[in-house]
């Protein structure tokens, strides 16, 4: 083969690589908004808080989507809950939900020594 053509090949390798990657991400979105659908309506409210709507919910990380996800559907919780659901370690989960915190899709309360995080809804005190 000649160097043009191992040249040309590789870009339309990379070019189907970036495809793949794109599709990935999408596919991911949309098992998110999946997920939503499906879920019973117990474990979510008739309208997700204006702070986590799906739209911002897809356009968070993967990584804090999967923990804001999480909040959503336990309600309260603390670190150690979260990552009992999603898998990961605690301090992991702790960071991410600190720093939903920090960008104002969460709120966090101490009790004693634990710390519980939350959807701030309107009408609810916690």
């Amino acid at each position: 083969m000649k160097s043009r053509e191992k040249t040309l090949r590789r870009s339309e390798i990379q070019l189907l690589e970036k495809i793949k990657e794109s599709l990935d991400k999408l596919n991911e979105k949309m098992e998110v908004i999946i997920e939503l659908q499906k879920q019973e309506p117990k474990n979510i409210p008739e309208q997700l808080p204006d702070a986590l709507d799906v739209m911002t919910l897809l356009s968070l990380p993967d990584h804090l989507r999967k923990t804001a996800i999480t909040i959503c559907k336990l309600g309260r919780a603390t670190a150690d809950e979260v990552a009992e659901q999603t898998k990961r370690a605690r301090a992991v989960e702790s960071a991410y939900l600190n720093q939903l915190v920090l960008m104002g899709y969460l709120k966090k309360e101490r009790v004693g020594r634990k710390a519980y995080f939350y959807v701030e809804r309107e009408g609810e005190n916690h």
